[in-house]
């Protein structure tokens, strides 16, 4: 009688190991496919104008629009300041938003640490983040004078 010399594997080892490789595949194939747009985080263009003044303390308010996912939204934003903060500027900044989930993200409260000066005229700069994981980064110009090194807290609520 003949003897096969390699041992067969039991039929339930085969069948664990296509299993295996069918998950390996599946996990591998979900792992490079990009997420669906409403789990999905994303990025939306952010236009602000704000008026701020202060002596030591400061404060600002303005109104800008998002546009994320070809939809605009309209927000008011209102802040204070803490630190060394002289003068009275407006500023227009453009920029970007990004770690949103869903438009209602947007809107909370975010932190900066920063400072400026301006005298006529000058550049602007901010990075912001929120309690919602959010983080902004605006740039543009200002008029005015103000000489600023602060701790920043803005409000940004959605219309």
């Amino acid at each position: 009688m003949p003897q096969n010399p390699e041992p067969q594997e039991p039929q339930s080892h085969v069948r664990r190991r296509a299993f295996r490789l069918i998950a390996l595949l599946l996990l591998a194939f979900g792992l490079t496919t990009p997420a669906t747009p409403s789990f999905a985080q994303a990025s939306g263009q952010v236009r602000v104008k704000i008026v701020k003044a202060g002596l030591l303390a400061g404060g600002g308010a303005g109104s800008g629009v998002l546009t994320y996912r070809g939809k605009t939204y309209p927000f008011t934003v209102s802040g204070v300041s803490l630190g060394i903060t002289v003068g009275a500027t407006v500023g227009r900044l453009d920029g970007w938003a990004s770690g949103i989930r869903e438009v209602g993200d947007f809107a909370g409260t975010y932190a900066s640490v920063g400072g400026g000066f301006a005298l006529v005229g000058g550049a602007n700069g901010v990075h912001l983040r929120n309690e919602k994981g959010v983080t902004m980064v605006l740039q543009g110009p200002k008029a005015g004078l103000e000489l600023a090194a602060n701790i920043s807290r803005i409000t940004i609520a959605l219309r």
